[in-house]
């Protein structure tokens, strides 16, 4: 929606006016806006289209997902770095179903430009072993598996890396 500089302006002129309010006597008015500022600070960090695009993958809606990805114009300005993880991170996953050289692409700059939780790492990199392995890469799919297995902290992957280390001795 607003590029992320301008999400800071807003939020600092907020702020100057919340602090005007204060001088002024209306309390009230001043830490409800101090309230909405933070609401803009908090966009900075998490891109409204990146949060819609998860919401529409978690109902396993990929053209939604798409739809709202491709709301974002220029992601290399308008996204900070981790951001732009995510940004790749779901294009990832969208183009693992259709396209396993564009998703290995994706999958590599989301883990270059790095993302927050353990969880996404560990994701990213069970599916870079899956890629690798149907490209009948088993070096680097044994250490991809290896990386994602130590990042899986809530033991929420191991039944897909069960699966694909047994896939892995068929090859």
């Amino acid at each position: 929606m607003f590029h992320k500089n301008i999400k800071i302006v807003i939020a600092a002129l907020i702020v100057g006016f919340a602090g005007y309010q204060f001088v002024e006597g209306y309390i009230g008015n001043g830490i409800f806006l101090i309230l909405l500022s933070l609401v803009f600070i908090f966009l900075y960090f998490r891109n409204e289209f990146i949060l819609m695009a998860f919401l529409r993958m978690r109902k396993q809606d990929m053209e939604g997902t798409q739809r709202w990805l491709s709301r974002i114009k220029n992601p290399e300005t308008a996204l900070v770095t981790k951001q732009q993880g995510y940004y790749n991170y779901l294009h990832g996953i969208i183009y693992s179903q259709k396209n396993l050289t564009q998703a290995e692409k994706y999958f590599r700059k989301a883990l270059k430009l790095g993302l927050n939780m353990d969880y996404d790492v560990a994701m990213a990199k069970l599916s870079l072993a899956g890629i690798a392995m149907q490209k009948r890469r088993k070096r680097e799919a044994t250490t991809l598996l290896q990386e994602a297995k130590k990042l899986d902290k809530n033991n929420m992957l191991t039944e897909q890396i069960k699966m694909m280390q047994q896939q892995m001795k068929r090859i």
